[in-house]
């Protein structure tokens, strides 16, 4: 049976996360002084190791030579801090 669980994510460049296999981010934010991704999940399925980056608006992203899956964006600092979770697509 399927399930939406959170995830705390730190901000910073490059984060990895443990998330059962098929995993489907589905929303970042943040929740009081934390950032968290909500993902539906198979908690009976293995775990696989993914990868996703964390940039600013205006920020470079360098990583032109990987597909990047746009997961969300969140604000931080009641909005003058805005930033952009990516998925790095393998």
């Amino acid at each position: 049976m399927r399930r939406v669980y959170k995830y705390p994510i730190p901000v910073t460049d490059m984060i990895d996360l443990s998330l059962p296999a098929g995993a489907q981010p589905l929303h970042v934010a943040a929740q009081g002084e934390m950032v968290c991704l909500w993902a539906l999940v198979d908690p009976e399925a293995e775990p696989v190791a993914r990868r996703f980056i964390v940039r600013g608006t205006g920020h470079p992203i360098e990583n032109d030579d990987a597909d990047l899956s746009h997961v969300g964006t969140f604000l931080l600092q009641d909005g003058a801090l805005v930033f952009h979770l990516f998925e790095v697509i393998p």
